[in-house]
């Protein structure tokens, strides 16, 4: 079984890129899995703790999750034009220390999604994106878009996905990340 580790990008109870999220576990084929995570727990990266007090154990079970993982599905959403620092914060903190970017990245399948409540989805938040993927190693697919605007019009006040045609989407969106780390052309 074909198993994504999905990282949402936001804190917010009602967020919108982690409803996204779990609607695209809803999706998934049968032959793959895909675990909802966020950056709950993890502090603000700090060198002297890092120094003092080591990784933190919240940042030490996201990276086994992500290496024991086949792929990693980024969920974020676009803040002043680029990306969110709670995500960032976190990879950050899972880049610690640099010999675990390997372990944890190296030649891993990664892809972005994005929901936002604005008109434009999250584009330049996800352009934002390739710089940092780049260093840390990873094979991103760039076989598919998915950047939802309007997010509010999408989901119902429970996060339930509504929109039929955002749900195709999303669901041949998944469905193309899973056949293109099944593929084994990502590593």
């Amino acid at each position: 079984m074909t198993k994504i580790i999905g990282i949402s990008g936001s804190l917010r109870k009602d967020s919108f890129n982690t409803a996204l999220l779990r609607a695209a576990k809803q999706l998934i084929s049968a032959k793959a899995a895909l675990e909802v995570t966020t950056p709950e727990g993890i502090p603000l990266y700090n060198g002297d703790v890092e120094t003092e007090e080591g990784i933190p154990h919240a940042v030490v079970m996201l990276q086994n999750k992500i290496a024991a993982a086949d792929g990693i599905l980024l969920a974020t959403p676009e803040y002043n034009y680029s990306i969110p620092g709670v995500l960032k914060n976190t990879i950050d903190w899972l880049s610690r220390p640099p010999e675990a970017i390997p372990r944890v990245f190296g030649g891993r399948p990664v892809t972005v999604m994005g929901a936002t409540p604005g008109g434009f989805g999250t584009a330049m938040s996800q352009n934002a994106w390739l710089p940092v993927l780049k260093r840390l190693g990873t094979c991103p697919w760039f076989g598919s878009q998915l950047m939802i605007s309007r997010a509010q019009q999408v989901f119902d006040e429970t996060g339930k996905l509504t929109d039929e045609a955002v749900r195709k989407r999303l669901e041949a969106f998944v469905a193309g990340f899973v056949r293109f780390i099944q593929s084994g052309n990502s590593r």
